[in-house]
């Protein structure tokens, strides 16, 4: 039997894509995805009370009994340790860098170019429209864990002013978590 581009499955990998004693050719409860694309019927995983959608997840399995703190892009941060695809560390002693890498734009949107023009054509006071602007904040914001030999980066899109107070929120519990004794 062929696996695919899977590797073999290895007890000691916490990533595994599978449940312990379930071969490939079988799917798996609730919900999770099985390695030949299909996904068996099931809950959705919820942690924190919200189904998590979209982006990586590390398995349940890989948490142990650590429930997740937070999670900042793809980095899961757990009571003791930090969860990245590039691997896991502890928390303890760990280094956080944020880079704000946004850029905000003003402009003048069309629809205020428009009625500048209809409203010149009969009164004089259409150049007002004018002083209309439009705010626009593009970019992400840069996340780096680092601990126990491994480096990881996410970036975070900007969807307006208050992404960067958020994102430091997180990063700045991480960093009270990492310097607890």
């Amino acid at each position: 039997m062929s696996h695919g581009p899977y590797p073999s499955p290895d007890p000691s990998d916490p990533y595994r894509q599978h449940q312990a004693g379930t071969p490939y050719d079988q799917p798996f409860a609730g919900g999770a995805p099985h390695p030949g694309g299909d996904v068996a019927p099931g809950p959705m995983p919820v942690y924190g009370g919200t189904p998590q959608t979209g982006g990586w997840q590390a398995p349940a399995e890989a948490y142990g009994a650590e429930p997740p703190l937070t999670t900042i892009g793809d980095i899961t941060i757990t009571r003791t340790e930090v969860i990245t695809p590039s691997g896991r560390f502890p928390i303890k002693g760990s280094t956080w860098n944020v880079a704000d890498m946004t850029h905000q734009h003003e402009t003048i949107p069309a629809y205020a170019i428009v009625l500048a023009i209809l409203f010149f054509l009969f009164c004089l006071l259409g150049l007002l429209f004018l002083l209309i602007k439009e705010r626009r904040i593009t970019g992400g914001i840069q996340v780096t864990a680092q601990g126990g030999g491994v480096v990881h980066s996410t970036m975070i899109p900007a969807r307006d002013p208050s992404t960067m107070m958020q994102v430091m929120q997180s990063v700045n519990y991480a960093r009270s978590l990492a310097a607890m004794p």
